[in-house]
């Protein structure tokens, strides 16, 4: 009788109630990332393994749904390696992931090159992440001309590469909205010269590179496994919207 009745309040809250259902069903789906549902994105992980992706398999792996990244003090690595996506190479775009790091430093690579393909060497343009406080969303390049604009920094670079940078926003606010060893919604923006890295919705740097002869204007996007002590990065909900389509 007790399970007869049961049956009967679940019906009525499904037949009556439908609305207050689906609120909070999509409030379960997008708990814990502020990105909007816009239209346009393209997934770039399926959630199940590294499809689509290359990498170094002793370091690379899929756990839970999340692409995960780990080194350890036994089999230490002898320089930074990268997963790279294998899809048409980025020109103008918005990229959208969330990340977790428990412990050293990675990033994003995007319109870079790859140098060693047997190696998984990248080199290029780097919205950076780490487990410490003070790079998470500087532009670094790798392989290339090293830090272009730290965290709370505009940076412009004139054709001759002569550069402008302006203090926007002090950089230890800015680390306060960065969930330490928690998720974080981590957003990309290149349009033209204009590059944007955005965590958790606040602008932690922007650049301009019009550097003519170091520039890039395109080329792959790439998780990155830093050299050194022992690390682990995790990315999930990963997803693409193009400008240049």
């Amino acid at each position: 009788m007790m399970i007869h009745n049961l049956h009967r309040l679940l019906t009525r809250v499904l037949c009556h109630d439908k609305a207050l259902v689906l609120l909070i069903a999509v409030g379960v789906a997008t708990t814990g990332s502020q990105f909007t549902q816009a239209e346009g994105f393209e997934s770039l992980h399926n959630g199940r393994d590294l499809e689509g992706w290359d990498g170094n398999p002793a370091i690379w792996s899929v756990q839970e749904g999340t692409i995960t990244g780990v080194t350890t003090a036994a089999k230490p690595i002898e320089h930074n390696t990268f997963l790279i996506w294998q899809g048409k190479p980025l020109a103008d775009f918005r990229l959208e992931l969330q990340y977790r790091i428990t412990s050293g430093n990675s990033g994003i690579q995007y319109r870079s090159r790859v140098i060693d393909p047997k190696q998984w060497i990248v080199g290029g343009y780097q919205a950076d992440i780490e487990a410490g406080v003070k790079y998470s969303g500087i532009l670094y390049e790798e392989q290339g001309r090293g830090v272009l604009t730290m965290r709370g920094e505009k940076t412009t670079l004139s054709a001759d590469g002569q550069r402008e940078t302006t203090t926007v926003t002090d950089s230890e606010k800015l680390q306060q909205h960065i969930r330490q060893g928690d998720w974080n919604d981590y957003a990309i923006e290149a349009r033209g010269p204009l590059l944007k890295h955005i965590i958790n919705n606040h602008l932690m740097s922007e650049t301009h590179d019009n550097e003519t002869e170091k520039r890039s204007a395109e080329g792959v996007l790439a998780l990155q496994v830093h050299a050194g002590p022992p690390m682990k990065v995790e990315f999930r909900n990963i997803r693409l919207k193009r400008f240049d389509d």
